[in-house]
């Protein structure tokens, strides 16, 4: 980033079916743009209800190809509005073959890059794995306009190896769309520590960092399909700073738009008083790559 940029991040339900899923992103990215957004990110998966829920190969008919239909008002939103649009979209790369990808749309509505979500969860509720292939395009920012984009998505958020990564490779900023919720069988308490835990962590890649992180999810109850409880998406959606400061924050039901700005050189003065990057221990790190060290 050459200088300070109005980052958004879109919290909003997703759980109308698509043609109004897509329709209302579009709207929050043009009211973004009307309140002095450059960049905006919407949640993960924002086009659909979370399908995750179960395993039902009628799901695969929701993936799609990128470059494809819904880019193009995707790419279409971002040009007229001159903004740098952060999306999430279930790709159909080939027949059997799909990902979690995440797609950056720059502010002439072309594509500046994807990122195809690395870390796969199959948890109750979220089994991904059934329809996801892992992410083969690495940990490499998206340039953009605006800056390098370091974009992962959900699972992802809570691996301090590619927030890493990304800060290595240049990013500006590390950015998590999600799709996480409670469910609402739970005690209040384990909610909260959930939560709170998931708030922690991703603060905690800023600071280790040294670099702003957009933290975006949506909203609502979500049903599942058959007899289980179903997912209350927990919103919470933050803008941190590079020491961790929260910026900005949502609760866990509005529908809100959240902005903050983001000045590099505040990521480059916090980098010279925490250096962490020069006091790594790269020699010593061999065994990072192991599955466990017994």
């Amino acid at each position: 980033m050459k200088k300070s940029i109005i980052a958004c991040a879109v919290q909003q339900p997703c759980n109308r079916g698509r043609d109004t899923n897509l329709a209302y992103s579009l709207s929050r990215i043009q009211a973004a743009a009307q309140q002095g957004a450059e960049l905006v990110v919407l949640p993960e998966l924002h086009l659909d209800h979370y399908f995750c829920q179960s395993e039902d190969t009628e799901c695969f008919d929701l993936a799609q190809a990128i470059p494809g239909p819904s880019c193009e008002p995707l790419a279409e939103a971002a040009r007229a509005n001159q903004v740098v649009v952060v999306s999430t979209i279930f790709e159909k790369r080939a027949p059997g073959l799909y990902h979690n990808t995440a797609v950056v749309f720059d502010k002439d509505g072309s594509i500046a890059g994807t990122f195809r979500k690395m870390h796969i969860p199959d948890d109750p509720g979220f089994y991904e794995k059934f329809y996801f292939t892992p992410g083969d395009l690495g940990f490499k920012p998206v340039q953009t306009s605006l800056g390098k984009l370091g974009v992962l998505i959900c699972w992802d958020q809570w691996y301090p190896e590619a927030a890493r990564l990304m800060a290595l490779a240049g990013a500006d900023l590390l950015i998590y769309p999600t799709a996480i919720g409670w469910n609402p069988e739970d005690e209040a308490a384990e909610k909260q520590r959930q939560l709170q835990a998931w708030i922690t962590v991703q603060r905690g890649h800023a600071v280790a960092n040294g670099l702003p992180v957009i933290s975006c999810n949506r909203i609502g109850f979500e049903a599942a399909p058959d007899q289980a409880p179903g997912i209350q998406f927990w919103g919470n959606s933050f803008i941190a700073g590079p020491q961790g400061e929260v910026l900005a924050s949502a609760d866990d039901v509005d529908d809100c738009l959240l902005f903050a700005e983001l000045d590099p050189k505040r990521s480059e003065d916090v980098r010279r008083i925490w250096p962490f990057l020069r006091d790594r221990r790269i020699d010593a790190y061999g065994d990072i790559l192991r599955r466990y060290i017994d």
